[in-house]
């Protein structure tokens, strides 16, 4: 991590943040969001499936933040500036520009964006093969949902989050950087994710650029990486929100963090 000092964090200033997660359908992603919701941001979620998504949406709406304006789509942003409470459900895949396109004017049409969180991910091939035997073409697939298209988001939200002095989450595994068997074609991935965010926290002084590592967790991605076995003893998602809220709003430097490493210790 780099050893600036944190300037203020956003959330405490006269303002209603607003973050877009990617993924946010479900598992990780929609605990995210509800805990950011929670901590009074507005915000612009995404994820493949409509459906899945705007439940998420309507259960943040339900029990997040201190107002409530549901929204769907960027067509019809607030006039100045987004509500606390308020969330914009935009479905698409991050792997289409088009789509990429709708989530950027659904962040213009809220005045701002404060902090992006690339979520979206995809496993690859299922079940794990060796790297001898993996598919060429599901590890171009999978570089280009954990790779290409954060930073092609990334590139196209810059310009919003320069102007807020925003940040950018990018979420990692220890595959990147640890050596398993299996792993090879999502590990690669999200070792050329974690490359990417220390040369764009390298380029981009004025931003924080965190990529973090939220653990083994209960999700459908888990499960599909140990088809068949009892994952059950795996945190909940939710689990590791206090980590991520701690990064955001105490606004840490740029740099790789586990979220272990920035819960609470046990008493």
């Amino acid at each position: 991590m780099r050893g600036d000092a944190p300037p203020p964090s956003v959330a405490d200033m006269n303002v209603t943040p607003t973050a877009m997660i990617t993924g946010a359908s479900r598992g990780l992603g929609r605990a995210l969001a509800a805990g950011l919701a929670r901590e009074g941001f507005a915000l612009i979620i995404d994820a493949r499936d409509a459906a899945a998504l705007e439940a998420a949406a309507d259960r943040i709406r339900a029990a997040g933040g201190p107002e409530k304006g549901p929204e769907k789509g960027p067509e019809k942003g607030p006039e100045k500036g987004p509500e606390k409470g308020r969330v914009t459900a935009v479905a698409g895949d991050v792997t289409d520009p088009a789509h990429r396109t709708a989530l950027q004017q659904a962040a213009e049409a809220a005045g701002r964006l404060d902090l992006l969180v690339n979520n979206a991910g995809t496993l690859g091939a299922s079940p794990l093969p060796a790297l001898a035997d993996y598919p060429p073409g599901e590890l171009r697939a999978a570089l280009e949902v954990n790779v290409i298209a954060p930073i092609a988001l990334t590139q196209l939200m810059l310009p919003l989050l320069r102007a807020s002095g925003g940040a950018v989450l990018n979420i990692t595994s220890d595959a990147a950087v640890e050596a398993y068997a299996g792993w090879g074609g999502y590990g690669a991935a999200k070792a050329a994710l974690e490359q990417a965010s220390n040369v764009l926290a390298a380029e981009e002084l004025a931003l924080r650029v965190w990529w973090a590592d939220p653990g083994d967790l209960r999700t459908d991605m888990h499960q599909l990486a140990f088809p068949g076995e009892d994952i059950s003893d795996r945190p909940a998602p939710e689990s590791v929100v206090p980590a991520f809220v701690r990064l955001i709003s105490q606004r840490l430097p740029s740099g790789r963090y586990r979220a272990a490493h920035l819960l609470p210790a046990a008493p």
